[in-house]
């Protein structure tokens, strides 16, 4: 999720939070078409089932706070976190791990630190990782692309899957983040022509490519609508693209794939404009999420390369999570009025 930071007194127009998340969610449409005509009716389910139960799981937290409950779910914060979880887990999963993974993300990782604005974890990527690390068979079952499987599951075959975890092994293929890390024997070159998932596409395998330039243009449209600033995803992407440029050998078996690869791969555009630049979680200002962003481009290549997880965006975010309010300690701007900036730590003489 992302929100435009504007401080006093340039400020020219106000930016409700329910208008800003309702933008955000608008902007996903395009990569949710995308994954949809992929892979199928999966993702396009889970988005459903994760944004009805995020927003059960706040209501119920809500009212037993004694809060007014319409109050908080006009925000539409929690849709957002159900969107962006429902987006980042696999089709065909089964139902109950899309509302697992939303009862964490709202209760656990925003409401158990008081609600919107005081959780400093991002709450998708947090039931992400929990799920990723509790369930690895069930989250590392992706969908085979339409390019390679000639179809995607029906709607009965689909539903079946998710509801009664009736097997679907047949439409279920490694992602070219899994193959280049797994290759260990062919050139990169060679791996293109004999993977089906990266010889059915042009640059970064079969639907992938297309889902992550869709979440481009959704990233591109909050840009234009100003919904944040652009220093956060950009240094992300020049960030791991320059690793991406140092560490690349010509592509031989043990490579790690191109920047193009790297870029238009795994959720590297749906976490560089959805979940990197949500305003809670991140760093404050733009020297400060300039270095935020670039320092999650470099763990995201570093784990992609050298970790067990192919994907990397959500353990990238959480790491950098934590050192936010050290970046924020260094990087504070300067006080209106003031001539010099001031630490986060540091006492009005008043």
């Amino acid at each position: 999720m992302a929100l435009l930071r504007i401080s006093s007194p340039h400020t020219h127009r106000a930016l409700g939070t329910g208008s800003v998340m309702r933008t955000v969610v608008l902007a996903t449409l395009p990569g949710l078409a995308v994954l949809t005509y992929f892979f199928g009716l999966g993702t396009l389910h889970n988005v459903l089932l994760a944004s009805i139960a995020a927003l059960g799981f706040e209501a119920l937290v809500m009212k037993l706070r004694h809060r007014p409950v319409m109050f908080y779910l006009r925000d539409c914060s929690a849709l957002v976190t159900g969107v962006l979880l429902g987006l980042a887990l696999p089709p065909y999963c089964p139902w109950w791990l899309v509302v697992l993974g939303s009862g964490i993300a709202i209760i656990l990782a925003k409401q158990l630190y008081g609600g919107m604005g005081f959780n400093p974890f991002n709450p998708a990527m947090v039931a992400y990782v929990v799920l990723l690390i509790s369930f690895p068979l069930q989250m590392s079952q992706w969908a085979a692309p339409l390019d390679i499987g000639g179809q995607t599951p029906g709607v009965v075959v689909a539903l079946e899957q998710i509801w009664l975890g009736q097997g679907i092994d047949g439409y279920t293929a490694a992602t070219p983040l899994d193959t280049i890390k797994q290759n260990s024997t062919l050139l990169v070159s060679d791996a293109y022509l004999q993977d089906p998932v990266l010889s059915a596409g042009q640059f970064a395998g079969a639907g992938w490519e297309w889902v992550n330039i869709a979440f481009l243009a959704g990233g591109a449209f909050l840009l234009y609508r100003r919904i944040f600033t652009w220093h956060a995803p950009v240094a992300m992407l020049l960030s791991l693209s320059l690793m991406a440029f140092l560490f690349y050998d010509g592509g031989s078996s043990t490579s790690g794939g191109s920047i193009v690869f790297h870029l238009l791969s795994g959720g590297t555009m749906l976490g560089a404009f959805f979940i990197v630049t949500d305003p809670v979680s991140s760093a404050v200002s733009n020297k400060g999420r300039l270095i935020y962003g670039a320092l999650i481009g470099v763990l995201i290549y570093i784990i992609r390369i050298w970790g067990n997880y192919p994907d990397a965006i959500a353990f990238a975010v959480l790491l950098m999570n934590f050192a936010a309010p050290f970046i924020d300690y260094y990087t504070l701007p300067r006080t209106y009025g003031h001539s010099k900036s001031q630490r986060a730590t540091k006492k009005d003489d008043t």
